[in-house]
């Protein structure tokens, strides 16, 4: 925590904070004092002047006092502040640049939880520790020494409060300290199962699952509301054990205060201003009381945030950039696998082995394979959103890990497997693609994704779009992301199973206007699918089966040779389709095994 406050903290108006609460303390010790002189010299002595005098004192220290308070706190609260700001920005930023891993090692709901709940907790606990965390214990020292100067007879009584009040709150943190981590992984877990909910509505109300993820969600809340409410109550209790304990320790310093006026050993001024001066000590002590809940409980935050913050990058910039892609001689460029493979952490087998082939610039290679069979991985790799585990992935002969992920970011388009549109307008969305495109560009990628038709009936670029897409079908949302990924100049054109949700006609009118558009001939085209007829016109196809190349090259060579990819045809074509293709029906039958 303290490495956080060292990072984020700005030195000169933390040290005003300081000194204007350094300040505050010093005056607030001074009123006693003064009191016990106006009662001993004015009151007791009939002093009317002295009286208005001291009286005068009294109103300039306490109006110094007003004035301390007021701007460390203001000082305080902006820090902490500017404490959260600067937070939430470098976590959000980490996770932005997060390599896939990373996510798969958090998960979505803890990030959330730790960039706002765990923030805020440590926002809360650096104002509290500009404040009252530094105030407590110079008020404790002062009073306790301005309190022995007074008198040394009545410090007895803190001898027997102090040890009391220090077992109580050494008892009730340590019930309450191990319940804090469970309280922040119960948010976590909430989070979870509301995100879950809210994301797959559909599905929980198609299969009629609706009383089921009530019942879910209603179990973790009820966790969730047993454990705080047991630290709670927990450090509730300290407050009344500690008023008791201050209750006793004034009536003591009363009783035998009153025997030392007896006896002419104290003055009643000096009593008066012990009896503040007491009450001071104990506030200051149950002061750091409530500072001892709220400290490891932000230590507890500020360890979850740390972990984001330190993660270390598994997908890294060289130190030293070869040239940029674009630089290239005549812009054209190679895709060449040399034998990559890769494989997740933990995971017991590779999710891509000695996979080896190239593309050239204007050529379109399809992906095509069974669920589970590395396609999605494969294209995480190019993109870099991934690294290989061995081998490597070259373009124009320069192996990817050494270009910067902003140089090959920039000759790279994709469009992922789920299509994500942001809230705003249709124009926003296609900004992402290219910040600086015109309405004509923005018209001609949607004329390319088929997506021009109906956007000018329902509004034109200035169209609404909703949060995730919501007011778009699947296949509009497709055609959307699709646009978005043309619209940006680039060398090489990912498409990660992104034709799925649309009909084959569409599909094959999308895949004719970008292989015969002039601004995309010359890229790379890659593209992941589940139909044969979304990838028997690409130049060439690679088939995948538990990670491996079982077939590569066009469509009839694989329809001849391949089993798998006969498997594949067998299971979406007619015996006249494949005839109209030209691949003879006893070959084929020949070929790979019945489904």
């Amino acid at each position: 925590m303290l490495t956080i406050g060292r990072r984020y903290l700005q030195a000169w108006p933390v040290f005003l904070a300081l000194l204007f609460l350094v300040i505050q303390v010093i005056t607030n010790l001074a009123l006693p004092t003064i009191t016990a002189a106006l009662i001993n010299q004015g009151i007791g002595k009939h002093d009317l002047p002295y009286i208005w005098q001291k009286g005068a004192v009294m109103l300039v220290v306490a109006l110094l006092s007003w004035l301390s308070a007021l701007i460390n706190v203001y000082y305080a609260s902006k820090q902490s502040q500017l404490l959260g700001r600067k937070l939430r920005q470098d976590v959000f930023k980490k996770i932005m640049f997060m390599d896939n891993a990373a996510f798969h090692e958090f998960g979505d709901s803890t990030l959330i939880t730790r960039t706002t709940n765990d923030v805020t907790q440590l926002q809360n606990v650096f104002q509290t520790m500009l404040r009252m965390m530094l105030m407590a214990p110079m008020m404790l020292i002062g009073s306790i020494v301005m309190a022995f100067q007074l008198s040394h007879d009545l410090m007895l009584v803190f001898a027997v409060s102090l040890p009391l009040l220090t077992l109580a709150v050494v008892t009730n943190m340590m019930i309450a300290m191990p319940r804090f981590r469970a309280m922040q992984g119960l948010v976590d877990k909430i989070n979870l199962v509301f995100q879950q909910g809210l994301t797959g509505v559909r599905v929980i109300r198609a299969f009629n699952r609706d009383d089921f993820e009530v019942e879910k969600f209603d179990q973790a809340n009820r966790d969730l509301t047993h454990t705080t409410r047991v630290v709670l109550t927990t450090v509730a209790m300290l407050m009344p054990i500690m008023t008791v304990i201050l209750s006793f320790s004034n009536v003591a310093i009363v009783w035998f205060g009153a025997e030392l006026i007896g006896k002419n050993a104290m003055p009643m001024g000096n009593l008066v201003a012990f009896l503040t001066y007491a009450t001071q000590i104990l506030m200051s002590f149950m002061q750091l009381s409530a500072v001892a809940v709220m400290v490891p409980r932000a230590q507890v935050s500020a360890m979850r945030v740390r972990e984001v913050l330190e993660r270390k990058d598994v997908v890294l910039d060289p130190k030293i950039e070869t040239k940029p892609l674009s630089s290239s001689q005549e812009g054209h460029v190679t895709l060449t696998f040399d034998q990559v493979a890769f494989k997740f952490d933990e995971a017991k087998r590779e999710a891509l082995s000695d996979l080896s082939f190239e593309v050239k610039s204007g050529q379109t290679l399809a992906i095509i394979g069974g669920t589970g069979s590395g396609k999605s991985t494969l294209i995480s790799l190019i993109a870099r959103l991934m690294d290989v585990t061995h081998g490597g992935i070259f373009l124009s002969g320069t192996d990817i890990r050494q270009l910067s992920q902003h140089t090959l970011h920039q000759d790279v388009s994709m469009t992922q497997q789920k299509a994500v549109l942001f809230s705003g307008t249709v124009r926003s969305n296609l900004y992402f693609g290219k910040p600086d495109a015109s309405d004509e560009e923005m018209w001609e990628a949607l004329s390319l994704a088929q997506a021009d038709d109906f956007v000018r009936e329902q509004g034109g670029l200035a169209l609404e779009v909703e949060q995730n897409g919501a007011n778009f079908s699947g296949g509009q949302r497709q055609r959307l992301a699709i646009a978005r990924t043309l619209i940006k100049p680039a060398k090489l054109y990912l498409f990660d199973d992104s034709f799925s949700a649309l009909d084959f006609a569409t599909d094959a009118k999308l895949r004719h206007a970008i292989n015969t558009s002039n601004r995309h001939q010359e890229a790379i085209k890659i593209i992941v699918a589940q139909r044969i007829a979304t990838v028997m016109s690409a130049d060439q196809i690679l088939v995948l089966e538990n990670g491996r190349c079982v077939g590569y090259g066009t469509h009839q060579m694989l329809a001849k040779t391949c089993p798998q990819y006969q498997e594949i045809m067998r299971s979406q074509l007619s015996d006249q389709d494949l005839e109209k293709m030209g691949v003879a029906h006893a070959e084929f039958s020949k070929g790979g095994p019945s489904l």
